[in-house]
């Protein structure tokens, strides 16, 4: 039992699976018979999990969602009602294609947005803002290119809302290391739209440790692949996001409502 555990819980967030339980309920509801607490979801899963954080009901009926912690990141599992299956996957609304443990797995992973340096930062949009989001990018990132046309598209339908972009020059891109040494020499935006455009970025001019600094704040959040959203409540979102989804995740008032299915 452990070791089924064990091995499902490293495969939650690529293998969806389903449970069913084969106990059911009477009449009215229920949440009203059963019940789990901390230390009896602790005994349940034992050392996969280096600690059970919550333990509360799930959006889907008959299941506990239990939030826990394992290697510095917290994790969304469920437990049936009968305590006898384990669900450690992907949990999909079907009425909105809402991934909910994925919803789930962002809100629960939240970052301190003070405690990441924007000293070297572009900025996107008017300083006086109200919503600032952190964007960590790379100059030679197709999707980076992709979603900086879509951050000026919110710029410019929303003006409280800006972007602080850093550098984030990933290894498989051999010349992006010195596009970004340049952008952070120069401080300049149109470096990094030329980039984008794929026109000649010069060389760096000065010496700096800048780009070093840059990926190591990114790494000390969590961030792995560019493009990385992280919005002004300390969500992270990774990849790439149309305009409108942008301004949704930051509570715009200009946001569009929500496409219906």
């Amino acid at each position: 039992m452990r070791f089924l555990i064990v091995s499902v819980f490293f495969l939650m967030l690529s293998s969806p699976v389903l449970a069913m339980s084969p106990e059911g309920c009477g009449a009215g509801e229920c949440r009203d018979c059963h019940s789990m607490n901390l230390q009896e979801a602790s005994a349940l899963l034992g050392q996969a999990v280096d600690r059970v954080v919550a333990v509360d009901f799930s959006e889907v009926p008959g299941l506990w969602v239990v939030e826990t912690e394992k290697g510095g990141r917290k994790f969304p599992l469920y437990i049936d009602f009968s305590k006898q299956y384990l669900v450690a996957g992907n949990i999909v609304r079907l009425t909105d294609n809402q991934n909910i443990t994925q919803n789930r797995l962002v809100d629960l992973n939240r970052v301190d947005t003070k405690a990441i340096p924007t000293g070297d930062a572009l900025l996107l949009g008017r300083k006086e803002a109200k919503r600032k989001v952190i964007v960590f990018t790379d100059p030679e990132c197709p999707y980076c290119r992709k979603l900086h046309d879509e951050m000026k598209d919110v710029v410019a339908r929303d003006p409280d809302t800006a972007f602080l972009i850093k550098m984030f020059p990933l290894k498989m891109h051999p010349k992006a290391h010195d596009i970004a040494k340049t952008i952070l020499c120069t401080r300049s935006i149109e470096h990094l739209n030329d980039a984008f455009a794929g026109k000649a970025v010069p060389p760096p001019l000065c010496n700096t440790d800048a780009v070093e600094k840059s990926l190591a704040d990114g790494e000390a959040v969590g961030v792995r692949s560019t493009p990385t959203i992280i919005l002004p409540d300390g969500r992270v979102i990774p990849g790439f996001k149309k305009a409108d989804d942008i301004l949704r995740l930051v509570g715009s008032p200009l946001a569009p409502p929500p496409e219906e299915e």
